[in-house]
């Protein structure tokens, strides 16, 4: 009797493990350019959307890279290394996220966006204005 209670308990650890399992999207993501790193996570503010925020940046040694580009001319000292990059994407799927908005320090612009879990195991990320679509293809980094 009692190693039925620990098969049934054991059983729904699993599910219940299972029903937690990180989305494919999250992560550390090497950027298409290899300039930076950006990890992908559940927002602070609302775990249901997810975030991300950039880990590290590749410049000189000693060097802080910062947000220059940024047209408030109050944040353009702030550093780029954790930055919020991309914010509130909203589940459509396993590995599908959608709706959310994706900031460029390199021309401080920012743009609705969606990403995607590719089968590869790299992700897609689109930035939008209007119809008009960019993709690039992050690939994991560590």
């Amino acid at each position: 009797m009692k190693l039925g209670h620990l098969f049934a308990g054991l059983a729904l650890a699993a599910v219940a493990g299972a029903a937690q399992a990180a989305d494919p999207v999250e992560g550390q993501w090497l950027v298409e350019s290899g300039t930076a790193k950006i990890k992908v996570a559940p927002c602070a503010a609302d775990k249901s959307k997810m975030c991300g925020v950039i880990t590290w940046v590749k410049a000189p040694a000693g060097a802080t890279p910062k947000d220059t580009n940024n047209p408030e001319a109050s944040l353009r000292a702030r550093p780029l290394v954790g930055l919020s990059m991309i914010r509130d994407f909203k589940p459509v799927g396993a590995g599908k996220w959608t709706g959310g908005k994706i900031y460029n320090p390199s021309n401080g612009k920012t743009y609705a966006s969606k990403m995607s879990a590719n089968p590869d195991g790299t992700l897609k990320i689109e930035g939008c204005i209007a119809v008009i679509c960019q993709a690039q293809t992050w690939k994991r980094g560590t």
